[in-house]
């Protein structure tokens, strides 16, 4: 019998692109949000060997390139499990679009086959194989509001952000995440040479060393997530009045700065990408980004309804938009667990 499992998918709330480390990945520090938006990932086991992928979208690949495939294998070692796993993939997420989408399958396939087979890993050794297949793993192995460091790879559980509705916009666009990083380190070798010609007048591209980019993101985080109820209002540094707390979450996450790296060279690749952030922002988004390298860009709003009617103005723009919503990581093993 296929177990079923909903697949879903991630945005990044902040994403700050460190120093190249010396396994080739650059250190990244982010916040992972998992949404409700899913594939839908099927595991079977019958008699045989091999792993076997199915989906109807071409570009997802068959072969041990997909990471459901290397997972799977390396699970099925762990757990000394015999078999031919068949693996059917539906896809709803983009391709390349930022949202995690062949993690959070990959995922899924993990703990699809655990079910398959009756056996089970331990928590760290779940961790230790996703983190081992690629860095966008580990995080739906804890869901909800998750710090990523490392390559992203390395994931602690923050405190979860309450249910907010969101519009993810899916432009038709493929973003090569390696080519995004390739441009990244381009921008800032050029503004390095500049800085070192004397150009102190090119401030906003001179990067920063590591340790300060790692210490601008923390304070960010922290004076975002800092906030705390008080007689039913909200303190923190930044501090918003008036409003629910998802509002007023939104408030301080804008007021904190917070921003994803990558827009500054895939923007200026792809101008009608920074077109979808404006019209959601013009659109009553309270905070709008990237998620990732992109393609995908959400908007967290206020409420359902404006949420609803922005999607409506991006798709009478060209640009296929849905609404959703934050999940909690309660909700989102929940949906695992039924």
């Amino acid at each position: 019998m296929a177990i079923s499992l909903a697949s879903f998918a991630k945005i990044n709330i902040g994403l700050r692109i460190c120093s190249l480390r010396a396994d080739g990945f650059h250190e990244l520090h982010t916040v992972y949000q998992t949404i409700g938006l899913r594939d839908i990932v099927s595991v079977s086991v019958g008699r045989g060997s091999g792993i076997e992928i199915r989906c109807d979208d071409p570009r997802v690949p068959k072969d041990s390139t997909n990471t459901c495939f290397r997972i799977v294998e390396r699970a099925m070692q762990v757990l000394k499990a015999r078999g031919r796993v068949v693996i059917e993939i539906e896809k709803r997420l983009p391709v390349q679009g930022g949202l995690g989408g062949a993690s959070g399958n990959a995922v899924a396939a993990l703990l699809g086959l655990e079910r398959a087979v009756r056996k089970q890993l331990s928590a760290g050794e779940r961790l230790q194989i996703a983190a081992e297949v690629g860095s966008d793993l580990p995080l739906f192995l804890i869901g909800g509001t998750v710090l990523g460091v490392g390559h992203g790879e390395e994931v602690y559980p923050l405190p979860d952000l309450p249910v907010i509705p969101c519009v993810v916009a899916l432009p038709e666009i493929a973003v090569s995440t390696p080519k995004a990083f390739a441009d990244w380190d381009k921008l800032c070798g050029s503004a390095a040479s500049a800085y070192e010609k004397g150009f102190r007048d090119s401030a906003k591209l001179t990067p920063s060393t590591h340790s300060d980019r790692m210490l601008e993101f923390s304070r960010e985080i922290s004076a975002w997530l800092s906030a705390v109820p008080i007689t039913g209002r909200r303190r923190s540094g930044v501090s918003a009045i008036g409003g629910g707390r998802a509002e007023n979450l939104l408030l301080d996450l804008v007021r904190t700065g917070i921003e994803n790296d990558f827009e500054k060279v895939v923007f200026p690749k792809y101008p009608e990408m920074r077109e979808v952030k404006r019209v959601l922002e013009q659109s009553g988004a309270r905070y709008a980004s990237l998620s990732g390298s992109g393609s995908a860009i959400y908007g967290l709003f206020d409420s359902r309804e404006r949420a609803a009617a922005a999607a409506k103005k991006l798709s009478r723009h060209g640009t296929h938009a849905v609404v959703t919503s934050t999940l909690t990581r309660q909700q989102y093993w929940k949906a695992q667990s039924s």
